[in-house]
């Protein structure tokens, strides 16, 4: 291959996401492109003939070079390849963290002796730590601000020792909240164990949560410790705790308050160390009034409240619910690479849901069993979804929600004069800058940094996406 000039490259590397350097022999800068000059914050001038960036300095390629008065890649042939993350302050104060790698190019390209590229992993760290934060949350996913709410409030909670009552809608995740809180309390270690007090007759309830003696009751052959017991040091969760009968009632207080319980066919206490999380999706407040729940253990559940949103107040987080739900689905092999079509995100942000989380999972399995290709679009999603939402097929296609959100309210008006039926109109406003960075930072992540297939994602031009990340500083 023959040598290419340096000119003719510069039109080629300023349209290149990543920052390339281009160093001679004596490490002094023949071309940047603006990639990287971006990162520096810094103009050409400040670069153009002076020697590597000091800030590059003893971090990759040219540890050693201040000592030795030479690139390292001197000596590097032309598949040496050496790469490092670093942490890169700027003068503004603010730190990139980038991916560094150094290639000889031995004489193919003018007088440049080696390339320096630089990747942006900014947004990867942020998404790694958003990840992290996650796991610590027991699952839970959503970057709305009713989220980022809860989130504070599990993770006060969790280091509390007083009981939880976790209150919300069938489907909105109130199990996912209880681990959270066992998982991020000291009693992380100890046991966690859940108890569905609507699913047994009361009778079988009461062996079930307290235990009971050899002969208790017909069929009682041997002792059984109860789940109080089962959860010793650890966490009890009495999940639909509204349906429990007076009776049950009485012998939960008790142990509420005295901290120990006695098995059925035995007058003996045992003591128990256990954190008590209730879960209901009833309105105790108005059992308590109606005389259907004791006042006094209504109290001593609800030390500490937690309310889990519903779906329909949280609907920024719905694209990254349907995302999640459906990597899942393929993770289980089932089915191939599928991906959701704006439109059909747009329909699911218009669904009122109420099965919440769980029916969303659920129409995400229906839409996987009737797709044929690669993406999921409105047809393939059940009736009673479209039917609600109003968003028919003619609806035109190269208009999603978030591309809306994106550009404002000005794309409105003609989607109105046009569509004066679509139920969609109230949410055709752009997200806050907290709603969309987040949107933002999650699409990069689930495209591994490709801003293109971001740009698609998000339903934004490549140009409005670039936009975005310099004005949220996600460059």
């Amino acid at each position: 291959m023959g040598v290419i000039s340096l000119d003719g490259l510069n039109t080629l590397i300023d349209n290149l996401e990543e920052g390339i350097l281009f160093l001679d022999k004596e490490r002094r800068v023949l071309a940047i492109n603006k990639a990287a000059m971006d990162m520096f914050g810094r103009g050409d001038e400040h670069f153009i003939d002076e020697l590597c960036p000091s800030e590059l300095v003893g971090k990759t390629c040219i540890q050693d070079c201040d000592q030795r008065g030479y690139c390292s890649l001197a000596k590097t042939d032309t598949d040496g390849r050496q790469m490092r993350d670093i942490e890169l302050r700027r003068a503004d104060n603010t730190t990139l963290y980038l991916r560094m790698w150094a290639m000889s190019l031995a004489g193919s390209v003018g007088r440049a002796h080696c390339a320096i590229v630089l990747k942006n992993r900014t947004l990867e760290r942020q998404l790694e730590e958003q990840v992290s934060e996650r796991l610590r949350l027991g699952g839970l996913i959503g970057h709305s601000l009713p989220m980022q709410e809860l989130y504070k409030q599990i993770l006060r909670a969790a280091v509390s020792e007083a009981s939880v009552l976790i209150e919300g809608e069938s489907g909105v995740g109130k199990e996912l909240v209880s681990r959270a809180l066992h998982e991020n309390s000291n009693r992380d270690k100890g046991p966690y164990v859940r108890v569905h007090c609507a699913a047994l007759a009361e009778n079988l309830l009461e062996s079930e949560l307290f235990g009971h003696a050899r002969g208790a009751f017909t069929g009682a052959e041997t002792a059984r410790a109860g789940r109080f017991e089962a959860a010793d040091g650890g966490t009890l969760l009495l999940d639909e705790i509204g349906e429990i009968s007076p009776q049950i009632q009485v012998k939960l207080l008790r142990v509420l308050q005295e901290r120990e319980v006695e098995r059925l066919g035995e007058n003996k206490p045992r003591k128990v160390d256990v954190r008590i999380i209730a879960a209901t999706n009833r309105d105790l407040a108005a059992m308590v009034r109606a005389g259907k729940f004791r006042e006094d253990l209504y109290y001593r559940l609800r030390v500490l409240p937690l309310r889990v949103p519903p779906l329909r107040e949280r609907r920024e987080d719905i694209s990254l619910l349907a995302s999640h739900l459906l990597s899942n689905i393929v993770r289980r092999g089932y089915g191939g690479e599928v991906r959701l079509s704006p439109q059909a995100v747009q329909a699911l942000e218009a669904y009122h849901w109420p099965g919440n989380v769980r029916e969303l999972s659920n129409v995400i399995e229906y839409a996987m069993v009737h797709v044929s290709g690669t993406e999921i679009l409105p047809r393939h999603l059940p009736q009673e979804v479209l039917a609600t939402s109003q968003v028919r097929q003619q609806t035109p296609m190269g208009v999603a929600l978030s591309e809306v959100r994106a550009n404002g309210s000005k794309a409105m008006p003609a989607i109105a004069d046009d569509f004066p039926n679509l139920a969609l109109t109230r949410y055709y406003q752009r997200p806050s800058p907290e709603e969309e960075k987040a949107a933002i930072v999650q699409a990069l992540h689930e495209t591994g940094g490709n801003k293109t297939a971001a740009a698609e994602r998000l339903g934004m031009s490549r140009t409005t996406l670039w936009k975005r990340l310099k004005e949220y500083g996600l460059l």
